[in-house]
């Protein structure tokens, strides 16, 4: 495995259109959810020139307005300009309503464990789940500085410390490896893709890049051990300002930002898109659960990287295979981690949904919780108490260990 490399990660703001769609879809799924536990939803949204299109199925014993969910969402991200706005946006719905699905109402919280083995899943998929030690968060330190750039770019603009950005903006960090630990920043790309006109009092390209080297870059990098030093490339709008941006000027859809939702690529995804599925699809909560598992795996200090791996069989409860790859950073064998996980972490679906409450977070978590998740990644938060991201089973795995 090459130990001297550099690698990029990016992000981008809530205003991003593909971010859009995540958005209003987990917000759907949210409403279903406050209402209706049971709910089962899939909302997918495209949206491009001023035209949003929610494509969704469901069956519940909720009400959801979809176009007035779309419009608080667009509205609330800082979409009111002329050309896309939420009231004057076109909203078109393809809605399919299932009748009410009785092998969905099981209550999980009271299952025995031999009706938890009796709940399969309804989908073919195989997951990863990656962690290290590179950062706080146990996640690789590329996508953790990106995700920095990009609250921050966003914060900037929500403040009005820099009140010409708009909601459209990406980010990139490349970091330099030496011997497979990070050892400097090689790059730094920011770039504010919507900028209001100069008219409007926007800032010429100069000005813009001191606004956000001094209120975006330095601010966000502050308390990082590894920032910015003489050599690093800064790049801000490479490219010159933009005037426009947004699903004004490109389209949009759910889930099409997995790297950015997961591990920037610097592990790998299953490809499946995780906004806009009830808690019932195991392509989105079987990713959580490989995360929680390999996270605990490095806190527990078996290795310093671990990537496990679900793959998930339609009709059966318990995934068929669980991988574990250390990439060579392991204290003990890859097969005794891989034991290790079987025995301390419930892979099935019924026991992903109790463990982590994932039917019932949208009704205790005000402003709901799906839609928190849908933007700056849904692994290695560290601003949400998000069950997956918990260490609590380390210490039984090291002690396991011995």
């Amino acid at each position: 495995m090459k130990k001297d490399f550099i690698f990029s990660s990016e992000s981008v703001t809530e205003g991003h259109p593909d971010k859009l769609c995540d958005q209003i879809s987990d917000a759907i799924v949210d409403h279903f959810l406050q209402q209706d536990p049971f709910s089962s939803v899939i909302a997918e949204c495209a949206v491009s020139t001023a035209i949003l299109f929610i494509a969704a199925r469901f069956s519940s014993a909720a009400y959801v307005d979809f176009s007035n969910v779309a419009r608080n969402v667009i509205n609330q991200i800082g979409y009111d300009q002329k050309d896309f706005n939420s009231k004057t946006c076109s909203i078109i719905t393809s809605l399919k309503e299932l009748p009410l699905n009785n092998e969905r109402n099981f209550d999980e919280r009271k299952l025995s464990e031999e009706e938890m083995e009796r709940i399969p899943v309804r989908n073919q998929v195989t997951l990863f789940g990656y962690a290290c030690n590179q950062t706080a968060s146990f996640m690789p330190l590329p996508i953790w500085l990106a995700h920095k750039l990009s609250r921050k770019l966003s914060s900037v603009r929500i403040q009005k410390i820099l009140p010409y950005l708009m909601p459209d903006g990406k980010t990139q960090v490349g970091i330099e490896y030496v011997d497979n630990k990070p050892r400097r920043i090689h790059s730094v790309t920011v770039i504010a893709s919507q900028l209001k006109p100069a008219v409007k009092g926007g800032p010429d390209l100069q000005r813009l890049r001191d606004d956000i080297i001094e209120n975006v870059i330095t601010p966000a990098f502050q308390d990082e051990e590894i920032r910015p030093d003489d050599r690093t490339n800064i790049f801000i709008n490479p490219d010159g300002p933009f005037i426009v941006g947004g699903p004004s000027v490109h389209s949009g859809l759910t889930g099409r930002k997995n790297a950015i939702d997961t591990y920037g690529e610097y592990s790998r995804h299953s490809g499946a898109a995780l906004s806009g599925k009830d808690p019932v699809r195991i392509d989105r909560v079987g990713a959580y659960a490989a995360r929680y598992a390999a996270k605990n795996a490095v806190a527990a200090g078996l290795a310093r990287e671990c990537e496990v791996q679900l793959s998930y069989s339609i009709g059966l409860a318990k995934p068929v295979s669980i991988q574990v790859e250390t990439f060579g950073t392991n204290r003990i064998s890859d097969d005794k981690i891989a034991d290790l996980i079987r025995r301390h972490f419930d892979f099935r679906l019924a026991g992903i949904l109790k463990r982590f409450n994932l039917r019932y977070l949208p009704s205790t978590i005000k402003g709901g919780f799906y839609r928190k998740l849908s933007a700056y990644g849904h692994m290695g938060r560290m601003d949400i108490g998000l069950p997956w991201e918990l260490t609590d089973k380390a210490a039984a795995l090291r002690e396991d260990a011995q």
